[in-house]
């Protein structure tokens, strides 16, 4: 991948750069790539009570893994076309189904209220390139439930959400995973610090809007995951730019035996699988891309 990538806003992009996103999209789904993505998320996903190292989600590794995660999956699309970047969705601006994120033309709309099944757009399966053959649920097409209102209404996090993320002025704390009081993965990632509580925020809020394929280690499958993991991933940037003095990762060391977090978590001078890609090297994005 070229230096200096740039990804958009996605409410920039031309029609041309949504036909060659959406295209380069479905030439890796066609040739069996996307898959594979979407395997790897299922295989990472992992919850804090899990014997495994936690390395995806709950833990301090939950940025830099989806970096390098974005990085792999765009430098797939490039060797379809070298022009196409992964867009990013702003949640905190574009908020309803009307925007062009939803478009026709894009990434289609709203499941239909009976199954959820997607039914406009180019991942509709009635047009027969998007079957859903990784999944943990038992439907072979793209499902959406924007904001569910028939099970656990949800709106899109707030600006005001977002800024209390970006307040923070530690990367993570102990206990290193998804009760962690403070620090700014922990509150962007979006768990609840008090167990049995409904409530989501942020990243974690998103995937519960959208619903769907979006709910769980499947939620790869919708390709709206990548624009709101590109948002993420530029929220982090815009984190470190605002607290220039912090630790960019924390923990810089593993957590002593005898630690419930010992061998759970990735420290600072590790490598992330399935990669083993330094920790280190994926704190900085400046000569790879940049966000317009």
């Amino acid at each position: 991948m070229a230096a200096k990538t740039v990804r958009q806003n996605q409410r920039t992009l031309t029609k041309a750069q949504k036909r060659r996103f959406v295209d380069a999209v479905l030439t890796l789904k066609r040739q069996g790539r996307y898959d594979e993505f979407v395997r790897t998320h299922i295989e990472f996903y992992l919850g804090d009570g899990e014997g495994r190292t936690r390395v995806a989600h709950m833990a301090p590794s939950f940025l830099p893994w989806h970096r390098k995660f974005l990085l792999e999956f765009e430098r797939a699309l490039q060797r379809v076309d070298p022009g196409v970047s992964v867009p990013y969705w702003d949640w905190t601006v574009d908020r309803t189904p009307a925007v062009s994120l939803w478009a026709n033309d894009f990434l289609g709309g709203n499941g239909r209220r009976s199954d959820h099944q997607v039914t406009t757009g180019p991942f509709a399966r009635r047009h027969g390139h998007w079957d859903i053959t990784e999944s943990v649920t038992d439907g072979d097409f793209l499902m959406r439930d924007f904001g569910r209102p028939d099970h656990d209404p949800t709106g899109l996090p707030s600006k005001a959400e977002l800024a209390e993320a970006m307040r923070e002025t530690v990367y993570d704390t102990d206990p290193w995973n998804s009760l962690s009081p403070g620090g700014f993965r922990n509150k962007l990632e979006g768990w609840s610090a008090e167990r049995g509580a409904r409530v989501w925020y942020n990243h974690n809020r998103v995937h519960r809007w959208v619903s769907g394929h979006m709910l769980g280690a499947g939620s790869v499958n919708d390709p709206v995951f990548w624009l709101h993991h590109a948002f993420v991933d530029l929220c982090w940037s815009r984190w470190r730019a605002h607290h220039p003095k912090a630790e960019p990762y924390l923990p810089l060391r593993e957590p002593p035996i005898g630690d419930p977090q010992h061998d759970k978590v990735v420290p600072a001078n590790d490598t992330l699988p399935p990669w083993d890609t330094p920790v280190h090297d994926l704190l900085d994005h400046g000569d790879l891309y940049r966000y317009a």
